[in-house]
């Protein structure tokens, strides 16, 4: 399999809307809500986000994954650091490398940008994902929190 990585303009989002439905169905068992959007919403919502950028994985034009990050200040060194909010490789597409391509594109962009670090957060449950990110990360020594605002619209 032959794959690029590139970022994804925001009027070309909506192309994402296929992966973001599989996305959704994979999530339902890690999440407390029960109301996912439609395809097509969560699509819209990343295309007029004023702070979201996406890097989306190709082959031959299709997209076959995609990550959702954000760029952010860090206050305590006076830096910008890199939040991946989401990321997702289609289940035909994987195991060819292509979420840890899309981690090194997203820290290819943090290095040029000045980043002082990316980090993210991953369900307990997604053993695949933690197997990686066991691979190529080092585990934060921070806790995760969450107040439900929304429990049917919550992690």
């Amino acid at each position: 399999m032959s794959f690029s990585i590139r970022p994804l303009p925001r009027d070309a989002r909506h192309r994402l809307a296929p992966l973001l439905a599989a996305y959704a169905d994979e999530m339902r068992v890690t999440l407390a809500g029960h109301a996912p959007a439609s395809p097509d919403a969560q699509a819209a919502l990343i295309a007029e986000h004023p702070a979201a950028e996406v890097l989306v994985a190709e082959e031959d034009g299709a997209p076959i994954g995609f990550a959702v990050f954000f760029d952010l200040p860090e206050l305590v060194f006076a830096r910008r650091c890199g939040m991946l909010d989401d990321l997702f490789v289609h289940p035909a597409a994987r195991g060819q490398g292509i979420a840890r391509a899309l981690i090194a594109e997203a820290c290819a962009l943090g290095r040029a940008r000045g980043w002082s670090h990316l980090r993210w957060i991953v369900p307990d449950a997604d053993a695949a994902a933690i197997a990686l990110y066991e691979r190529i990360a080092s585990r934060a020594d921070w806790r995760s929190y969450v107040i439900r605002l929304d429990p049917a619209a919550s992690l």
